[in-house]
């Protein structure tokens, strides 16, 4: 194993002098998600309200859009420290916790582990569960397009059954991780390791959701902070 040595960001908002301002050495981050945008597209089918309830996703889609102070994300970035997954501020140290997730996003943090493969067989996987085969243009490696998703699955008909509605919802929530609880590059696409776990959708709320997204959080929060880029995913909104 190699060790590298990073030269953090934080370090350019520090002076021999003592505690200064703080100051922004880079261009504000801005958002990768689209929270925004799914929720203007896919309006929620009352029908499948109670399906996304037992599954425990319900509270995220209630929280809608929130208006977010970029520059001080951006402060609060140039302070992580991936060492050791906190903020290094002038009168010590924070971070987010698994009890911000609980209490904020509403979501379960024990139960079982949120675990997937990445070798899956698509068709086969989306006919079962979503009642679509998505097209080739409609994925990039195992993920899936969420507009494609909300194109598919948005309008159900007046006669749908259970198994139509389990579909919908199984689609809307797939779609809903993608655009904001484990948003990816771009926010336009969601992995389909997920989908195996919303396959009885009075399960899925057992998992330690909470514990995922907060993992994906530091991930992202640890990219952004030891290089240049300017975007940021993961559970953030803009």
């Amino acid at each position: 194993m190699t060790l590298i040595h990073w030269i953090h960001l934080s370090c350019y908002c520090k002076t021999d002098t003592g505690p200064t301002l703080l100051t922004l050495s880079r261009e504000v981050l801005r958002p990768r998600q689209q929270m925004r945008a799914f929720l203007s597209q896919w309006r929620m089918d009352p029908r499948i309200r109670p399906y996304v309830i037992h599954a425990g996703f319900y509270d995220i889609y209630r929280l809608g859009h929130i208006i977010i102070d970029w520059p001080l994300i951006t402060c609060l970035v140039e302070r992580w420290q991936p060492e050791t997954h906190t903020f290094h501020v002038l009168v010590g140290e924070m971070t987010v916790t698994l009890q911000n997730v609980a209490i904020i996003l509403g979501l379960r943090i024990d139960g079982p582990a949120v675990t997937g493969t990445c070798v899956l067989d698509v068709a086969e996987l989306c006919g079962e569960l979503l009642g679509v085969t998505p097209p080739a243009d409609a994925l990039r490696g195992s993920a899936i397009s969420i507009w494609w998703l909300c194109q598919q699955l948005l309008t159900l008909g007046p006669d749908a059954d259970e198994v139509d509605l389990e579909r919908s919802a199984r689609g809307f929530i797939l779609a809903l991780m993608g655009s904001f609880l484990f948003a990816d590059k771009k926010g336009v696409h969601v992995h389909l390791c997920f989908l195996p776990l919303l396959w009885d959708l009075t399960q899925t709320s057992t998992y330690s959701w909470g514990g995922a997204v907060l993992a994906h959080i530091y991930r992202e929060l640890c990219r952004v902070s030891l290089d240049r880029r300017c975007s940021i995913s993961g559970c953030i909104q803009g």
